[in-house]
């Protein structure tokens, strides 16, 4: 077996060896790296190639690895409805509070993100989930329920910090051209994360027809959040991230709590038209309340809510997968891609909630929380049609996230703003999610939830329409990407485009 290493800029006609290395690169720039001279080494192992560990890819991929470890156990648990619960207003209520905190925490995370670092800010959210999980093993044993609804709120604070940090990564380190992949490769990574996690209670509960899982699904979950919040620290530095043509991420090179504060108030004061995607952040977890409690965990016993766990994440891994790289199709203008992924976006929700309210009309809130209501198994007489139809749902939702953080991507290069653009994302989102989980605790009709669903994902994308045909463009200058940071152009600029500079000046 062959082992080579290759640099990660791609000049192949330099004579020097070192002649694009980071080293000398930063030293130019006046822009010193933290990490090792070999995370800059690309590796072949045979016919597998490795990026370099500082490069773009690589670190993308360890922050899917931890947010497949820790949101990725959450969504596998929050998929089979209630937490797992037989009943789910426990889970509710913890939800509630959840993500209340989340929304008020998530709005501003990009402040902390830009203060403290990713690796520190995805460790404190990591731990968050397991904490939650960790709750719910203790109201399996003791029915208390105060325990969840504190881990609720406890994982609002630190799920805000995660996803603020995994937005801004997955949207500032790659390249313009490849943000759609990125995105996919993040989405399809993350929900093979909740694939895996929901195979765990389907595998305990196979032979069950019981309400509520077993304590050995806590336990598992528990192990995987602990190690992804761990893995947080396998990370560079944000700053020593270098993509394959030389280019650095756009940053703060000395951010302050003052700066971050007021880059937050800057943001919206310089890029104002994203206040016209704030609805479709808001609609990009409320549906996950009427899909979880009001389809899986009303209509299916355990075993079979796990399999469409499952199926659902499945899913959304082939969403990830098809819209991710057609948004990246390059022989298409981005602005005109834009429009047609819009176009896509309101057709398919068009035909799916259309599906989804045939299904609907079909049974009520009464009707299955009546005493001796029997559950639907996968065995039962038309099973097959709804098993689909989650699983649309699931492809639905992998689509709708992927193209939203790939809108706000067109729209700049700059991870400071991007820090802020994903936290008014993940902060709005869960004001929706908060609002729909509360909606449901206090019995609303099925109904009416799905209604507000289907209404409130059309009607938003509406609202997004003007930014999408006016302000997305097939590329955004350098110029205006630092205007927002402390760097300079030569700083940040590809290698090629700062050797071609230095030519001309001499």
């Amino acid at each position: 077996m062959e082992i080579t290493n290759e640099k990660t800029s791609p000049s192949a006609t330099t004579t020097s060896a070192d002649l694009h290395s980071p080293a000398r690169n930063a030293s130019e720039a006046g822009n010193p790296l933290t990490a090792k001279p070999w995370t800059y080494r690309s590796r072949r192992i045979g016919p597998i190639y490795i990026p370099a560990y500082a490069s773009p890819p690589f670190q993308l991929g360890l922050v899917a690895i931890v947010c497949f470890l820790c949101p990725g156990m959450f969504n596998a648990l929050a998929g089979l409805g209630g937490g797992g619960q037989f009943d789910a207003t426990t889970a509710n209520n913890a939800n509630v509070a959840l993500y209340s905190t989340f929304s008020v925490v998530g709005f501003f995370a990009g402040t902390f993100a830009n203060r403290m670092g990713i690796k520190l800010t995805l460790c404190l959210g990591g731990i968050g989930y397991f904490i939650y999980i960790a709750s719910f093993l203790s109201y399996n044993r003791n029915q208390n329920g105060g325990f969840p609804i504190f881990a609720g709120a406890l994982l609002g604070v630190c799920a805000g910090l995660l996803w603020c940090a995994q937005g801004a990564i997955m949207m500032s380190y790659p390249p313009e051209a490849s943000k759609g992949r990125y995105i996919s490769w993040f989405w399809m990574i993350f929900n093979l994360g909740a694939v895996l996690g929901s195979l765990i209670p389907l595998g305990q509960n196979i032979h069950s027809d019981a309400g509520g899982v077993n304590d050995g699904t806590y336990i598992g979950f528990m192990v995987l959040t602990f190690l992804g919040a761990a893995m947080a620290w396998l990370l560079v530095d944000a700053r020593a991230v270098q993509r394959a043509d030389g280019s650095h991420v756009v940053l703060m090179k000395h951010p302050t709590w003052q700066s971050e504060l007021l880059g937050l108030v800057e943001t919206l004061k310089t890029d104002s038209w994203v206040v016209l995607l704030f609805p479709m952040f808001l609609a990009s977890n409320w549906f996950y309340t009427y899909q979880f409690n009001d389809v899986n965990l009303a209509r299916f016993n355990v075993r079979t809510r796990a399999l469409n766990g499952v199926l659902y994440w499945l899913s959304q891994i082939i969403g990830a997968y098809i819209f991710g790289y057609a948004l990246d199709i390059s022989r298409v203008r981005r602005s005109t891609r834009a429009k047609a992924v819009w176009a896509v976006l309101f057709i398919i929700t068009m035909a799916i909630w259309g599906g989804g309210y045939a299904w609907q009309r079909q049974y009520t809130r009464a009707e299955t929380s009546a005493e001796g209501y029997v559950k639907m198994d996968w065995t039962s007489r038309g099973y097959v049609g709804p098993m689909f139809l989650y699983m649309f749902y699931g492809f639905y939702d992998a689509a709708w996230q992927t193209c939203v953080y790939w809108f706000m991507g067109a729209l700049t290069n700059n991870g400071r703003k991007l820090a802020n653009f994903a936290g008014f994302y993940k902060g709005i989102q869960s004001a929706g999610a908060a609002i729909m989980f509360r909606i449901d605790a206090l019995k609303a009709p099925f109904m009416n939830e799905f209604a507000s669903c289907w209404g409130l994902l059309a009607g938003s994308l509406l609202v997004a329409l003007p930014l999408i045909m006016l302000k997305v463009q097939d590329t955004v200058p350098l110029v205006d990407d630092i205007k927002f940071s402390d760097e300079t152009i030569e700083e940040v600029m590809p290698t090629v485009a700062r050797e071609d500079e230095g030519t001309k000046v001499h």
